[in-house]
């Protein structure tokens, strides 16, 4: 009855962590700040998405945001996002102006570019940003930011938790500054990247079970099973790697619409195969098969903001290094539990199968999202 219950209690944990995704999707901004002297001059996207959900921006609710409706929502949109950032030199704060508002396609759907100026009393550094755009909305917002001066590129990562920072014209900006700030971006993507989560699921909760006469059964001991997650995780690991690189540095590059498509199939075929026991002896080959396609949708980050070529090997570097913390932070926190619970005769059937279907279903519906493009749409 006691392994019931925690089984029970597993299944529940499974179910809300499927069922989250239909809840609210995480957002990102991208602003990019030019500075140069008094004038400073920058470009913010804002997913139309935030913007609806923040303003209502789709007037008729037909799901579409139409050209006439954003364009007669300007005033309110600039009005809302402006309001939301600071920017102060000296401690005295500079006057910011709209401009011109445009329509732009990322990978995860459409943006609004919001063009505007800022007139700052001094041109003295440091300059000091303050970004408050929908944390009261959604706490996994995150705003992303470049800033130029010169030929020199500085990088900040908003959340609600660190909501300002400070820009030194001429600074030599060190490299392990750099390396942290996106190894925590990378850390992030990869905690709230419910599709990579669900896909790394489905191919661990085999991990401890053979597939022997036709029915799971548990493997004897942990050492099996430790090396059978290693080989997966690994070419999991150098796949998503590899491709993730190669995109970022733009030697790769496939329609973003494509790649997130296969990657929610990848999802669906990794738990139908829990279900449905194919590929038992050849996960190893199908988690790298499937990770080189799981590497480039990784690269979004990296690429909507707009990394100048001479400066991203040390953001690479750092967001890829956070992606990997995060994955083995998960695969600690859950490999343990897998294996524990295994050992009861209810797994195969209640946990995994069952937990699988889940998966399923929801990988479905992003595949029928994704493919048929259900996003807000420009006319």
């Amino acid at each position: 009855m006691r392994g019931i219950i925690w089984v029970g209690l597993i299944m529940v944990w499974l179910l809300t962590a499927s069922f989250s995704v239909f809840a609210h999707k995480a957002s990102d901004s991208y602003m990019t700040v030019q500075v140069d002297g008094w004038q400073i001059s920058g470009q913010w996207d804002i997913a139309l998405r935030d913007l609806d959900y923040a303003l209502g921006l789709d007037a008729n609710d037909d799901g579409n945001i139409t050209w006439a409706e954003l364009r007669n929502s300007r005033d309110i949109v600039y009005a809302y996002a402006l309001s939301r950032l600071q920017m102060t030199t000296a401690k005295q704060v500079c006057s910011l102006q709209a401009g011109d508002l445009r329509v732009d396609e990322h990978s995860d759907g459409h943006y609004a570019v919001l063009s505007f100026r800022a007139t700052c009393p001094s041109a003295s550094t440091p300059l000091s940003i303050d970004y408050r755009l929908l944390f009261d909305l959604d706490p996994q917002h995150r705003g992303l930011i470049s800033v130029i001066h010169a030929a020199k590129t500085d990088t900040a990562i908003f959340s609600p938790d660190h909501q300002r920072s400070e820009f030194v014209r001429d600074a030599d900006y060190s490299g392990w500054r750099t390396v942290a700030r996106f190894g925590y971006a990378g850390l992030w993507h990869i905690w709230i990247g419910f599709d990579h989560i669900l896909f790394l699921l489905s191919l661990l909760l085999p991990a401890a079970l053979a597939w022997e006469r036709g029915a799971w059964q548990p493997k004897p001991g942990f050492r099996p099973v430790f090396f059978d997650v290693l080989g997966v995780v690994t070419a999991f690991t150098l796949a998503h790697s590899f491709t993730l690189s190669l995109t970022v540095l733009q030697y790769i590059c496939l329609p973003s619409r494509w790649v997130e498509s296969v990657i929610a199939a990848s999802v669906v075929l990794a738990a139908l195969n829990n279900i449905y026991p194919v590929l038992v002896k050849r996960r190893t080959w199908f988690a790298f098969a499937f990770g080189l396609i799981h590497g480039m949708g990784i690269a979004s980050v990296l690429l909507d903001m707009g990394l100048p070529d001479t400066q991203r090997l040390l953001p690479l570097l750092g967001f890829n290094l956070g992606v990997e913390a995060g994955q083995l932070a998960i695969v600690g926190a859950v490999l343990p539990l897998i294996v524990g619970f295994s050992r009861y005769r209810y797994y195969p059937l209640v946990v995994m199968k069952t937990g699988s279907a889940s998966i399923v279903a929801v990988a479905l519906v992003w595949l029928a999202e994704r493919s048929l493009d259900f996003q807000m749409n420009i006319f």
